[in-house]
């Protein structure tokens, strides 16, 4: 079966086609219009502007899809759509145009949560999918959760963030260094350079809620240790692959310690990576690294890098799987589809 899949949730106009059967999705089109160079310039993402370029895009991004997929309409079964959450104002955008398909088109829709398809990013071209149950760790500008899975489409939050997300906490820590937006890439990048020199930074950053007993984040206390850091030392500006490898490393040992700490409660067969920050290199060999020496019987699943940011490949193969979970149940009569900045899980 084929499947159309559409997200519109932030700054990033995607459609994807997939095709699938059984356990297996194959994408056999990924296209995304992206905003980031328009944004870049604000040092993040201006909602209006945002909403504009996603009516301008949409369409376009869609009939790119299907060509290059080489199907028509005729041979779809469904159109999976970024329902939420997200600025609202974007998810109008793809929602609005996966419903006038779905009418004219006479397709059943299949609403997707934005995180769900992050973390069924995972089952895109592997070799071998994950295992149930599942652990994933979703790291993204918005989100930093741990979400326990016994079996497709059944979820459990046991951690999620208090304030600034692993993402956003990037972006806001990229602005106080004057570095470029967004500030995930451009601190991975000093941070490496940092660890190539072979030369330990010195500065200390704290690991927000370490040792809370649960399995939340909270990465708001360390934006603000950056900041009175940064306020201390004259010479900052000289030092900046120092500070971006003792953030990133701060963010990364936190979430590793938390994976872990519920890795070994909750016991899962797979654990999974998923969202933007999942591109990030070190968190991707630490995470894999740590998990097989401490908890070795768990399969560590990282996404391709292409599928970890907004994509629609990621909707797409989440709508299936809830297709594949419920049958036509996961269908939604279009006229009853709305967007929602804060669905919930």
């Amino acid at each position: 079966m084929y499947i159309l899949g559409i997200e519109s949730s932030c700054d990033e106009s995607a459609a994807s086609v997939l095709k699938a059967s059984g356990q297996k999705a194959e994408i056999l089109s990924n296209v995304i219009a992206s905003q980031i160079d328009i944004h870049a310039q604000y040092g993040g993402v201006i909602p209006e502007i945002a909403a504009r370029e996603h009516v301008l895009n949409i369409l376009p991004t869609i009939e790119a899809a299907l060509r290059q997929a080489k199907i028509t309409k005729n041979d779809l079964k469904a159109i999976a759509v970024t329902q939420g959450p997200g600025l609202v104002t974007s998810l109008i955008a793809g929602v609005e145009s996966a419903k006038a398909l779905a009418l004219v088109w006479n397709k059943p829709l299949i609403p997707v949560h934005h995180i769900i398809g992050h973390i069924y990013a995972n089952f895109i071209n592997q070799s071998q999918a994950p295992r149930f149950s599942l652990l994933a760790l979703v790291v993204s500008g918005g989100h930093s959760n741990l979400i326990y899975m016994s079996e497709h489409y059944r979820f459990k939050i046991i951690g999620e963030t208090r304030d600034d997300a692993a993402g956003e906490a990037y972006d806001k820590a990229a602005k106080m260094m004057g570095l470029s937006y967004p500030g995930g890439p451009i601190i991975a990048k000093y941070a490496e350079e940092q660890r190539q020199s072979g030369i330990p930074t010195s500065v200390e950053l704290p690991r927000p809620m370490l040792n809370s007993p649960d399995f939340d984040f909270s990465f708001s206390g360390l934006k603000t240790a950056l900041l009175y850091q940064l306020q201390k030392d004259q010479n900052w500006r000289q030092r900046i692959p120092e500070y971006c490898l003792a953030f990133e490393q701060a963010i990364i040992e936190t979430l590793i310690h938390k994976t872990i700490k519920a890795a070994r409660k909750y016991e899962p067969k797979s654990i999974v990576l998923a969202g933007g920050v999942a591109a990030n290199t070190a968190l991707r060999q630490q995470l894999q690294a740590q998990i097989n020496e401490k908890l070795p019987k768990i399969k560590v699943i990282l996404p391709e890098r292409q599928y970890t940011t907004d994509n629609a490949a990621m909707i797409a193969a989440a709508g299936y799987f809830s297709y594949y979970k419920k049958k036509d149940k996961a269908f939604l009569p279009y006229h009853r589809l709305k967007a929602r900045c804060d669905l919930k899980i």
